[in-house]
């Protein structure tokens, strides 16, 4: 449901494309909701936000004022909704986005490899991840942007898939492949433009971002495996979370099962005992 002003004008918002959009309630409702807060918070932070709220203001703004209250209320829920600003601090590079693709997949069951060199028809090709399962194997593209407002163009896409295709083209005359059948995918943790969209769905691609498919975007499977990035950690520094990173550690989960992982961190008793209430305040 879209908000109105005093004058009964739709309140617009702008998104961080630069595009102005009405301000649906709703849809931060639905946000809180799935970081964890209870009626009450919800309740309380929408009575805020619409005394507040103004046409023009930003969707990082909103964003931050909820997030602010968020936190006052609730400090680790206030984390979980931190979820879009800690996908964004897996960077510089894409490839932490990648081994966090691949544990997204893994945890869902699939047999996976990331950042693998793979012989095509014509040539070799570069995937991100290769994820397997039920004689299904899936090609994976990551497209890691640091920029928010960024938008994957359809030569993403394109080029994907005639990249899959030169690799399926050469899997089925292998032996060790014939039982399976392969499908292409494309991961952002932006957004698409919409002939990405129609090229994909044309042309039997998979394609994953930030709020996409609707309901079942990079967010929903985040929040619904539990599977947050180091990054939305409180009680880890920056330096210790790019160590991590480039050590192949990526999600609070690999830390909670194997404390070993800390070891490189060199914590004491005291910030590691601290560092894990966290982390199973987070996962659980």
């Amino acid at each position: 449901m879209s908000q109105t002003d005093p004058n009964n004008k739709p309140i617009l918002i702008r998104k961080a494309s630069g595009d102005l959009e009405p301000f649906a309630l709703d849809k931060l409702k639905r946000s809180l909701h799935n970081a964890g807060a209870d009626n009450d918070s919800v309740l309380m932070i929408i009575a805020d936000i619409e005394a507040w709220i103004y046409s023009g203001v930003t969707t990082k703004q909103i964003y931050s004022r909820a997030f602010k209250i968020l936190r006052r209320e609730k400090a680790h829920t206030a984390m979980r909704y931190r979820l879009k600003e800690a996908i964004f601090s897996l960077g510089p590079t894409g490839y932490p986005f990648e081994q966090f693709i691949g544990q997204l997949f893994e945890k869902q069951g699939y047999a996976t490899e990331v950042g693998v060199v793979v012989d095509g028809y014509s040539v070799t090709h570069e995937m991100d991840v290769i994820a397997t399962k039920n004689q299904i194997q899936y090609l994976v593209e990551c497209k890691y942007h640091k920029d928010q407002g960024k938008q994957v163009s359809v030569q993403v896409p394109l080029y994907v898939r005639s990249r899959v295709n030169d690799i399926v083209r050469k899997r089925e005359k292998m032996e060790e492949y014939r039982a399976l059948s392969f499908e292409g995918w494309v991961v952002t943790n932006t957004r698409f433009s919409p002939d990405s969209i129609q090229y994909g769905e044309v042309n039997g691609l998979h394609l994953l971002a930030w709020d996409y498919p609707q309901n079942k975007g990079l967010k929903y499977l985040v929040e619904e495996l539990k599977l947050y990035p180091i990054t939305i950690l409180h009680k880890l520094t920056k330096k210790d979370k790019d160590l991590l990173m480039s050590l192949g550690t990526v999600t609070c989960m690999q830390v909670l099962n194997n404390l070993d992982l800390l070891n490189p961190l060199q914590l004491n008793k005291k910030k590691q005992m601290a560092l894990v209430e966290e982390l199973k305040s987070i996962c659980r």
